[in-house]
């Protein structure tokens, strides 16, 4: 039981993800989990609301396969193969995140300073992450895609606007953790 608690290593987990492109090309399909979300809405009826999500999803159910698959891959890695919620992180960066007010900084993936109950009480917690989610659904919009589907599914078929896209998150990323995060917080 021991093994199954310990993280996967890269040389399980890498060609499990390569067995998993190399089926959806095969299949003709494309990887992505913004395009399994915008199936999961189309599917509920927005629609209705947007042309954006006038498609024939049905076509396009087996996103839904997928989007179901990463729920319940999430919940049981969470619930069952997890030892514990730490996070193998070096100490200093502890201490950054303790002097940034996150008080539980390396003790679990999502500190509860932004994932907690208490967020709906702070106004300014909650107004970034509803600004951080629309930030990222337009990004994944204007951007073709989200970045599992750039960074696996448009890397893997060589595709430059992917490659693009990929620098432009990463960049992004840093610029946002090492610039403005600090100044948020």
């Amino acid at each position: 039981m021991d093994i199954l608690l310990a993280p996967w290593p890269w040389y399980v987990s890498g060609p499990l993800i390569a067995l998993t492109m190399a089926l959806l090309v095969l299949m003709g399909k494309r990887f992505g989990m913004s395009s399994n979300l915008r199936t999961l809405c189309a599917a509920a009826g927005a629609g209705k609301t947007s042309d954006f999500f006038k498609f024939d999803w049905k076509a396009q159910r087996w996103n839904l396969l997928v989007a179901l698959g990463a729920i319940l891959g999430g919940f049981l890695a969470q619930h069952y193969l997890s030892p514990n919620d730490s996070v193998a992180i070096s100490e200093a960066t502890v201490s950054k995140l303790n002097a940034l007010g996150f008080k539980d900084g390396g003790q679990n993936y999502m500190p509860e300073t932004l994932f907690g109950s208490e967020v709906f009480g702070n106004l300014k917690t909650l107004a970034l992450l509803v600004i951080g989610g629309f930030l990222v659904g337009f990004g994944a919009r204007y951007a073709g895609g989200c970045t599992s589907g750039h960074a696996i599914s448009g890397l893997s078929n060589l595709q430059l606007p992917s490659l693009i896209a990929v620098i432009g998150f990463f960049a992004g990323g840093l610029l946002m953790v090492h610039v403005f995060f600090p100044m948020i917080f």
